[in-house]
């Protein structure tokens, strides 16, 4: 009964400050460059044949001139028709080349392999990653640049998912809900994390630990690249807005949607720890509260279950908002649904004793 009532305490003032934070510290990203430096765009795709036609056509759509993009598609020894895909759209296209990878490199595995060989045939000096099931904005590298200032080594943008499907819209809710609690400890200059999807870096901070290959295999390699960097003493920068918003397709399968969230999971246990300890107060709310809803009246348990919901409520609503989106009041209660259910099946699931199946290899 002590520990749940100190839990809610603790958890209402820390997010009671991350939304007075999320208020009143908004910043405005200008977009206009007179510099537009020559760019490559790093793709590791494996078995991604319904997947990577539309994150090229993204990408060919972008609003910066062909003439300064690369683009690098790394084809992870695929199984079904995604050389043929890409080989297909790329043709005729000069900035465009598919490289394949059968060889790893170093102790590198999988999704990092195929960067780390990706980043030996890049001929620029500014690396922008995303994922084969990812569409970016128009605006995307012009956002990116923006904020690449001369000590940032790290400029990570925001992915939510792509649907109209009422589990798709929650994920959706729970990627921007999630980001937007990274954002506020981003803006106070704190190191949080970056995302493999939508992220930036400056070559001469990626040669500088040694690349991919240089920092150990990790199943959440972007989080490992980002934390080597930071290291060697370069400062990031993280946007929450629409100009940088990529979508994802979403986890269609319950089972796929586990195992993405248990490899979040484990990459979480390398974020600092004033972060990791926003994401576990955050994710064990009724895990917490649950034993403690049955001491205590019906009253008392829908006050508390009405007060988390509202706060809740009015920071993705902002975090909406900030992304010119919203939602009908109806699905801010079906969100928090989600997140119950979830968050502790979740926590079950996490402890498990299985390997994460990740693009058809197990780790």
């Amino acid at each position: 009964m002590i520990v749940s009532v100190a839990y809610f305490i603790l958890y209402f003032l820390l997010f009671l400050g991350l939304l007075i934070l999320l208020v009143f510290n908004r910043k405005r990203y200008a977009l206009q460059q007179s510099h537009q430096p020559r760019i490559s765009i790093l793709i590791a795709a494996r078995n991604e044949e319904h997947t990577i036609l539309r994150c090229l056509q993204a990408i060919a759509a972008l609003d910066y001139p062909d003439g300064k993009i690369e683009v690098l598609i790394g084809d992870d020894a695929s199984s079904d028709g995604t050389r043929a895909v890409v080989e297909a759209f790329i043709q005729g296209k000069p900035g465009y080349r598919c490289i394949s990878i059968r060889q790893n490199t170093g102790t590198t595995k999988g999704k990092a392999n195929v960067l780390a060989q990706l980043a030996k045939h890049a001929t620029s000096d500014f690396f922008f990653y995303t994922d084969a099931d990812i569409a970016v904005p128009p605006q995307w590298v012009r956002g990116m640049l923006s904020e690449m200032k001369e000590d940032v080594g790290v400029v990570t943008g925001i992915t939510s998912i792509a649907g109209d499907s009422f589990w798709a819209r929650l994920q959706a809710m729970d990627w921007l809900y999630a980001l937007g609690l990274m954002q506020v400890v981003s803006d106070l200059k704190l190191p949080v994390s970056t995302m493999g999807n939508n992220m930036l870096l400056r070559r001469q901070a990626y040669e500088g630990v040694g690349g991919f290959e240089g920092i150990g295999f990790s199943i959440t390699e972007d989080i490992a690249i980002f934390n080597a960097i930071i290291k060697k003493g370069w400062t990031f920068r993280n946007i929450y807005d629409k100009s940088v918003l990529a979508l994802s397709t979403p986890a269609v399968r319950f089972t796929d949607y586990l195992h993405q969230r248990k490899r979040w999971m484990r990459g979480s246990m390398h974020l600092p720890l004033y972060m990791a300890i926003i994401f576990i107060l955050h994710s064990a709310y009724y895990p917490v509260l649950l034993p403690f809803f049955a001491y205590t009246s019906v009253g008392v348990a829908l006050a508390i279950f009405v007060f988390k919901l509202s706060l809740q409520s009015l920071y993705v609503h902002i975090c909406l908002q900030r992304l010119g989106q919203s939602a009908p009041w109806w699905f801010y209660i079906a969100f928090e649904i989600y997140l119950v259910v979830t968050s502790v099946i979740l926590i079950f699931y996490f402890f498990l004793p299985l390997s994460i199946s990740w693009k058809g290899r197990k780790y």
